[in-house]
């Protein structure tokens, strides 16, 4: 039929979206809900979001299969005369063309394309079911770009295979938004990755750089690409300052005031008392800063702030890596996994603010700490960090240091200050739970909860992607501890029996109980 078929596709198409523009205009042959009109459209609505993001998936699916037939058939067209990257560039042209597209997207869209089609089938089956967006597969093809095959497939698996030894858990990942996808999925990569996570650090190093771009309204964009720890830690000073300024005579926002503040660290020599934007922080002040948490000391005065504010991060460390005995990525609050050589610097440098975290050796998964109070204090904030890692309400990127502990049932109605009752919204999402219809759904010591929305859908928060620790192995032993669990081949799945105390629980008690 070829050409025909094309045209009549498209005409259906065409034919259904006008059915559906005249049901959200209330102009459809038959009410969504005669009892309740108006609860019944918005409803309604909801089904029209939902069945688009499905079609808009299953479009760009179909969109991406076209470029690469194209692209192939274009290339057997041209045959061997044209070289091959002039035929690359013609295709890349033609695509932008008819998708109106710049030069270096239709390039990128083509990539992407190629990679769905060429190594990662599960991501294309993704996306050609609807379950996937194309941001969710771009996101993919960039992430796996620096992979071996094997490594592709197994964050393909991690992801997307329900059935795999490692699946993901929580909000499944075409649920996400991409963004919140891309974070995870650079933490897979950077765990898993078949060069290790120290080699490719100190080449980072060697790119480290700042960047100035003009922008419009006569402001510019200033950025730097540093260690993780120092960036993680400049960013925690600068909210550290800024809340030191705030008070009941200060009319700039908390984000007025990094900016301004940054901007005096830099372009002065630190803090100047009476200084016109009235922040700032200590020029020779190093950005790394001290392993351990909170929001900073708290000195408020103006002029005295820049050397009484220190950065703090959170860093969780696998107590074999910060023994030395293995090269384990830490995890850096806010960031993800960090070179194990960065995490013992930190711990080294910041021993008397270090929050030392104990963790299950068997799935990395940090224990709980209890409390039968009101109060959630600082050990058990510390713990809803490590559980959570941001706000939980789906989509959300607020870190963990801007976040409010919330009981999920009130205590005034018999709801317990336990990790199993509490959450960490952030302010506006803790100010969406008590003004509207928005509730959280329950928690557990691992699992943050998920929201139920106004008209009761319900929407799975994200979980942290917790691993079994590295233990390290001298060279042809194996741990005696070590049992395989039933109704499995011995070796597949370790777990451990302890007689006494383990190697690995000694050296968590040195740690843990390591002298001030």
């Amino acid at each position: 039929m070829g050409k025909a078929a094309v045209v009549g596709a498209f005409e259906d198409i065409r034919a259904a979206l006008a059915v559906l523009v005249a049901e959200v205009d209330g102009c459809g042959a038959e009410l969504f809900c005669a009892a309740d009109p108006l609860a019944g459209l918005a409803d309604g609505c909801l089904d029209v979001l939902a069945g688009a993001r499905e079609v808009e998936a299953r479009v760009a699916a179909v969109k991406a299969r076209a470029a690469v037939a194209y692209a192939e058939a274009a290339g057997a067209v041209a045959g061997p005369v044209l070289p091959v990257v002039a035929q690359e560039m013609a295709v890349a042209a033609e695509i932008g063309c008819v998708l109106a597209l710049g030069p270096r997207a239709a390039s990128s869209f083509l990539a992407t394309s190629h990679a769905l089609s060429a190594s990662l089938p599960r991501t294309a089956a993704a996306l050609n079911n609807g379950t996937l967006s194309w941001q969710h597969a771009t996101v993919m093809a960039d992430e796996t770009a620096g992979l071996d095959a094997a490594g592709a497939a197994g964050l393909e698996a991690h992801f997307l295979d329900p059935d795999a030894p490692d699946a993901a858990r929580g909000c499944p990942v075409g649920e996400l938004p991409a963004h919140r996808f891309r974070a995870k999925a650079r933490v897979w990569r950077e765990r898993h990755h078949a060069e290790s996570i120290e080699k490719r650090h100190a080449k980072g190093i060697m790119d480290r750089r700042v960047e100035y771009r003009p922008d419009q309204d006569g402001m510019a964009w200033l950025a730097a690409y540093l260690p993780a720890d120092q960036g993680a830690a400049a960013w925690n000073r600068l909210t550290a300052l800024a809340r030191g300024l705030q008070g009941p005579g200060e009319g700039r926002t908390l984000t007025q005031l990094r900016a301004d503040t940054f901007a005096d660290a830099i372009l002065t020599n630190g803090l100047v008392p009476g200084s016109t934007r009235g922040g700032g922080s200590g020029a020779g002040d190093h950005a790394s800063g001290s392993a351990g948490t909170g929001t900073g000391d708290g000195e408020g005065a103006v002029a005295g702030l820049s050397s009484s504010v220190r950065a703090q991060v959170l860093v969780t460390v696998p107590v074999f890596s910060l023994l030395g005995l293995t090269d384990e990525a830490a995890v850096l609050d806010g960031h993800g996994p960090i070179p194990a050589s960065m995490a013992r610097r930190l711990v080294a440098e910041g021993a008397g603010s270090f929050y030392r975290v104990l963790v299950d050796p068997r799935d990395g998964a940090p224990l709980e700490i209890g409390r039968k109070s009101y109060r959630v204090g600082k050990a058990m904030r510390n713990w809803l960090r490590l559980r959570d890692g941001k706000c939980p309400f789906p989509g959300c990127s607020s870190p963990s240091l801007d976040t409010e502990a919330d009981h999920i049932l009130a205590w005034a109605n018999g709801g317990t200050t336990g990790i199993s009752n509490l959450g960490q919204p952030c302010p506006k999402h803790h100010r969406l739970r008590h003004a509207t219809g928005w509730k959280p759904t329950p928690a557990t010591k691992t699992d943050p909860p998920g929201w139920t929305s106004p008209i009761g859908r319900h929407y799975q928060s994200e979980h942290q992607d917790w691993e079994p620790t590295k233990w390290p192995q001298p060279p042809g032993q194996r741990p005696k501890e070590w049992r395989s669990q039933a109704g499995e081949p011995p070796g597949s799945h370790p777990d451990f029996a302890y007689l006494g105390l383990s190697p690995g629980e000694e050296s968590l008690a040195r740690i843990l109980h390591a002298p001030a």
